[in-house]
């Protein structure tokens, strides 16, 4: 079954058997951000994350490149572009530029980012901020910001900190040099190597969708409140997570059928409004 959610001229999205296929579509710019970008991206994501028959998220670029990072000839053309994202409203946690990246850290389902060509500043925090980033052996990323005379401001000093040694991020960010996906994944970076991302990613998305959409958003959520937290805290947050879990029909169903030995299809959430 197909459901298209998204189509259109910056980001399409189409939904295939509980998998969402999103793709940054300005191939001709190499996917580079403009404000059309930001404001379809943020969209896409405030979309899925209502829809409960979305068990993955597989990120990607059409195209030669998965992003070459910020469009500056927009910015140009558009100069209010810059304050416009870096403006934040009180009453909201993130400014737009941050709102790209962390979109996607807020979704309650997996997020798998595939990356071909050049993966450059902004698109670098994007992916940084996806759960699993898998990668062509040649493909050419860079933490560019510093070429301009700026820091990552997407997200990326959070993304960054989870991912890798503060010397190899404070390194990457304060050259802005390029460095290939070999390298990337040595550095924790990129999650796997392959000549194929999309395909090794619809995979990895297709096993995490047959299990239960319950305990996926909880394990998603747990993770983000306890990576790096303190021993006590994180059990704290295991036990409460463990009991939301184990309190609700679906996932009572899913442990009954387990120790009787059966494999059934696992329902839709009924409620992940709670692992977010």
């Amino acid at each position: 079954m197909t459901d298209q959610q998204t189509a259109s001229q910056r980001i399409t999205c189409e939904i295939r058997d509980g998998i969402a296929w999103v793709a940054l579509n300005r191939p001709d710019k190499l996917n580079g951000l403009d404000m059309g970008m930001f404001n379809e991206m943020v969209a896409t994501a405030k979309k899925l994350r209502k829809n409960r028959s979305v068990r993955a998220v597989i990120l990607s670029g059409n195209g030669d490149s998965f992003c070459a990072g910020l469009d500056f000839k927009a910015v140009s053309k558009n100069p209010k572009m810059l304050p416009l994202l870096f403006f934040k409203l009180p009453w909201t946690k993130l400014n737009k530029a941050q709102d790209i990246a962390h979109c996607w850290r807020d979704l309650p389902v997996p997020v798998i980012c595939a990356i071909h060509g050049n993966c450059f500043g902004g698109g670098m925090q994007i992916a940084l901020a996806a759960d699993y980033r898998i990668a062509t052996p040649d493909a050419n990323l860079c933490i560019m910001e510093m070429k301009w005379g700026l820091i990552p401001d997407m997200s990326g000093m959070v993304t960054l900190s989870r991912l890798t040694r503060v010397d190899i991020a404070q390194e990457l960010t304060m050259t802005a040099r390029q460095f290939s996906a070999v390298e990337g994944h040595e550095y924790g970076l990129i999650s796997k190597l392959s000549d194929n991302p999309l395909a090794e990613a619809e995979a990895l998305a297709k096993t995490i969708a047959s299990k239960s959409p319950d305990a996926i958003a909880a394990t998603k959520y747990l993770f983000k409140k306890t990576w790096k937290a303190d021993t006590w805290k994180a059990l704290r947050w295991e036990r409460w997570v463990q009991g939301r879990l184990l309190v609700r029909k679906n996932n009572r169903i899913a442990i009954e059928n387990g120790l009787a030995g059966k494999d059934k299809e696992p329902k839709p959430f009924i409620d992940r409004t709670s692992f977010r």
